[in-house]
């Protein structure tokens, strides 16, 4: 289920110079997203916050695109994700983030 995309600047280069560190990469992303305790969609919900949180527009955006294709969030999922960056963050980074969900969830 989860694709092997990095949206890091950079990455392909990593891939095609540097194997070894690629595949070490790849080994992390599979580590994290293992999904033991927590099933991959909460994860993928947390990294949502996570983003949105540090006022991340790109990441944010991403992280959104990949739920919704991979996973089917919904819209109403991620706004209740953004309720607790309000909460935890403030009305900036939950203001930015909610504009970035309006757009991907428009399409």
């Amino acid at each position: 289920m989860k694709e092997e995309v990095f949206y890091g600047k950079g990455m392909e280069r990593v891939k095609e110079e540097d194997e070894v560190l690629y595949q070490a990469i790849v080994a992390l992303n599979e580590a994290v997203w293992n999904g033991k305790a927590l099933d991959y969609k909460t994860q993928k919900l947390i990294a949502i916050g996570i983003a949105a949180s540090n006022a991340d527009s790109r990441a944010t955006e991403r992280q959104i695109m990949s739920a919704k294709k991979e996973l089917g969030v919904t819209r109403d999922e991620v706004i209740d994700v953004l309720k607790v960056v309000l909460l935890t963050s403030g009305m900036q980074p939950f203001n930015k983030a909610l504009q970035i969900a309006n757009k991907v969830f428009e399409k």
